[in-house]
């Protein structure tokens, strides 16, 4: 058994890893038998990384973007899931609010950048505020879903023990439904990462959003441009991976198949 454990825990590290060397030498066979001026090799990207860290820039525009997305998305977590329980613990309420809920829901964020402009101007206000909007109606929905999904044993046997409204919120409902509102906290935040490096490319002057577009138009750098695409998916990859982590606590691990 334990030999299994250890050999599973080398295959996460191991394939990945392997995986990621068989592309890398994929991209630098591509570049040299082309003999692309344009496109840059695995080295040409990491010298440019390399150079805008030396130039001080590199952990500024990432600290930007971190700021931004933190910011943003855990207003719409303080925000969303409290208003989600609430709704799903009435059933007048969400036949009340539900349809406006479903009108916004599909409208794309980008499509409020025009008014993130407009009120904001050029500041962190504008992505943050798209932020929010991207991340707030999936976790709404995630929570009003996961106290509509919780047995009614479990808040009838609460009841019989004489809890009061708060603490059975608090420790009947919410654990139950906790597994479902993480797998919408990881969807919005998802979402969210997304929307980021778009709202980066039009309303502010830093951030990897940013860096990307800067670079294509200022020399198309294109070195900088694959440089800011990979750090853009290694940092949203180790966020969801931190995210995926908290399915491994004991109150809400029940909720998710090995």
């Amino acid at each position: 058994m334990k030999e299994e454990v250890r050999r599973q825990k080398a295959e996460v590290i191991v394939l990945p890893v392997a995986t990621g060397a068989i592309l890398i030498a994929i991209w630098w066979a591509a570049v040299h038998l082309t003999k692309t001026k344009i496109f840059p090799s695995p080295l040409d990207v990491v010298l440019g990384i390399v150079t805008l860290a030396e130039r001080d820039l590199l952990w500024r525009y990432i600290g930007d973007s971190l700021m931004r997305a933190a910011t943003g998305y855990l207003a719409a977590v303080v925000i969303g899931i409290p208003l989600g329980l609430f709704i799903g613990l009435s059933e007048t309420l969400e036949r009340i609010v539900n349809p406006l809920i479903q009108m916004l829901r599909p409208i794309s964020p980008l499509a409020w950048m025009p008014l993130a402009v407009i009120w904001f101007g050029i500041s962190n206000a504008a992505p943050i505020f798209l932020i929010f909007i991207a991340s707030v109606f999936p976790i709404i929905v995630a929570a009003m879903q996961g106290v509509r999904n919780v047995p009614k044993v479990f808040v009838q046997a609460g009841r019989n023990f004489g809890l009061p409204s708060r603490r059975l919120i608090t420790h009947v409902l919410l654990p139950a439904a906790l597994p479902r509102i993480l797998i919408g906290l990881r969807l919005a935040f998802g979402v969210a990462w997304l929307v980021l490096v778009a709202a980066e490319m039009i309303a502010v002057d830093s951030g990897l959003g940013y860096l990307i577009i800067d670079a294509r138009n200022a020399g198309k750098r294109y070195d900088l441009v694959v440089g800011g695409m990979l750090m853009i998916g290694a940092i949203g990859l180790a966020l969801d991976t931190l995210l995926r982590s908290t399915e491994r606590l004991s109150i809400v691990r029940w909720g998710f198949r090995e």
